[in-house]
């Protein structure tokens, strides 16, 4: 564990004490190291728990997200210096600094093994993150989509800082290997049927808005269209799948599946909110948006799994939660290359780039077909799984996860007509070409996606 958090935190004087010239490479070279070195927690153990210490250890469960936000760190690193070129040195510093802080956070939060330092931890994340946001985005907005992420998550997590105390007051230990078979975590009786469920919804609601849950989602879609291309990737690739953890961790604790009374609503929610968030993307006119309601509507997918609570539909969601984290974060990638460009996020004003960027247009292919759960991608699997389990849980949900894919697909296909094909808008005569760093960029996180599905009990969580 210490080889990866080290090395990570070493990354904040390595940020201060390069020259201006060099910072870029190095940090970029630095993280990637770190990036490698982490891909040693994917190897499937027989253990439930690797590298276990007294408060944090690795299980089939946090192992691929860890990896995941090691692997993000120098793509967002990578992403953000054509945004920042023109900015002070110490500017980028800061900025750098700010975008490193949230990695050692993530990495304690995805591998601790005990509930208040996750309360703690999952909180710390908005701190960076909200920096990021509120100086570096690029509208005046950004304030009020600050705002919108700081107040949504504090109200949804105080209940869930509640609800720990009143757990630890109970049992005496907030262990989560230990919670599992605790015997206070029983069927709800009669006489505390109604506090219980209380308890429940306070440690589901605040996972419920990271993740988020359609209803408790407008913060997401403001925070991303106003976040500076890190932030954007940051919050689609890292921390919703937060949220999705927290879930995973906390359902099992809270009520038996058999409780419907609690998991019923949440998943009506889920499901019809990945229906309308998906008709929302096929009237956005803003790219940044349209991607960021494609992230709620998946989210929801992945909520419904994770609280039917079977092996299939966890495994289902945790390999689509990976495949999102990376096919999100390419496409704001990809939205972001068009914005240095033409300066505009309106899909009218910046259509038929094909033409003046093909090699681009290539990769906006690739990534939407990504998105749209093609095969040979990990995510067709995922979502695969996932219905399947929903299914097997009750068959009507096939026509709303079928109605969901069918519309994914359909305002996937119009954003790549719309921005590729088409003719050129007449204020744009000449373009800026796509750059080496930008192929990188999209290579890995592109190979990622193709290379898992070789070998996906990789992601696929505890099923393996």
């Amino acid at each position: 564990m210490l080889k990866i958090v080290l090395p990570t935190l070493m990354l904040l004087p390595t940020t201060l004490l390069s020259p201006p010239k060099l910072m870029w490479t190095n940090t970029t070279m630095h993280s990637l190291l770190v990036a490698t070195l982490s891909l040693q927690w994917l190897a499937p153990s027989y253990y439930p728990y690797k590298n276990l210490t007294q408060y944090t250890g690795i299980d089939q469960t946090s192992s691929p997200l860890l990896v995941l936000s090691c692997w993000l760190t120098p793509l967002m690193i990578l992403a953000s210096q054509g945004h920042l070129q023109h900015e002070p040195p110490t500017r980028k510093q800061i900025f750098t600094m700010a975008l490193i802080m949230v990695q050692p956070l993530i990495i304690l939060a995805f591998s601790t093994t005990e509930l208040m330092l996750f309360y703690i931890s999952f909180e710390a994340t908005l701190i960076p993150t909200l920096v990021l946001i509120t100086r570096w985005g690029s509208q005046p907005e950004r304030l009020s989509a600050g705002i919108y992420l700081l107040f949504y998550t504090l109200i949804s997590s105080l209940p869930l800082l509640v609800a720990i105390l009143y757990l630890h007051t109970q049992m005496g230990t907030l262990h989560f290997p230990t919670l599992k078979h605790h015997p206070y975590i029983l069927q709800p009786t009669s006489p505390q049927h109604w506090s219980l469920l209380l308890l429940n919804v306070a440690l589901l609601m605040a996972f419920m808005v990271k993740a988020p849950l359609y209803g408790l989602h407008l913060w997401l879609p403001k925070a991303h269209v106003e976040a500076p291309i890190a932030g954007s990737m940051l919050l689609a690739a890292l921390l919703l799948k937060l949220g999705g953890y927290g879930i995973m961790r906390i359902a099992p604790l809270t009520s038996p599946p058999t409780n419907s009374l609690l998991h019923y609503p949440f998943i009506t929610l889920a499901l019809w909110g990945a229906l309308m968030t998906s008709s929302i993307c096929l009237r956005q006119i803003d790219l940044k948006s349209l991607i960021a309601y494609s992230s709620v509507s998946h989210m929801g997918l992945v909520i419904a799994a994770c609280m039917i609570q079977t092996h299939w539909s966890y495994s289902g969601a945790m390999i689509l939660m990976i495949s999102h984290g990376l096919t999100s974060s390419m496409l704001f990638c990809l939205a972001n290359t068009n914005y240095e460009r033409t300066h505009s996020r309106i899909l009218l004003l910046t259509r038929g780039l094909q033409p003046l960027l093909p090699l681009m247009a290539t990769w906006w292919l690739l990534a939407n077909l990504t998105n749209m759960a093609l095969p040979p991608t990990t995510n067709l699997m995922a979502e695969l799984s996932i219905m399947v389990a929903l299914f097997n849980w009750s068959p009507p949900t096939i026509i709303l996860t079928g109605t969901a894919t069918l519309l994914t697909a359909s305002y996937t296909l119009s954003m790549l007509t719309t921005t590729q094909r088409g003719t050129l808008p007449p204020h744009i005569t000449t373009l800026q070409s796509s750059t080496t760093r930008e192929h990188l960029l999209m290579t890995l996180h592109l190979l990622p996606t193709l290379l898992l599905i070789l070998k996906p009990e990789l992601i696929s969580g505890p099923l393996s």
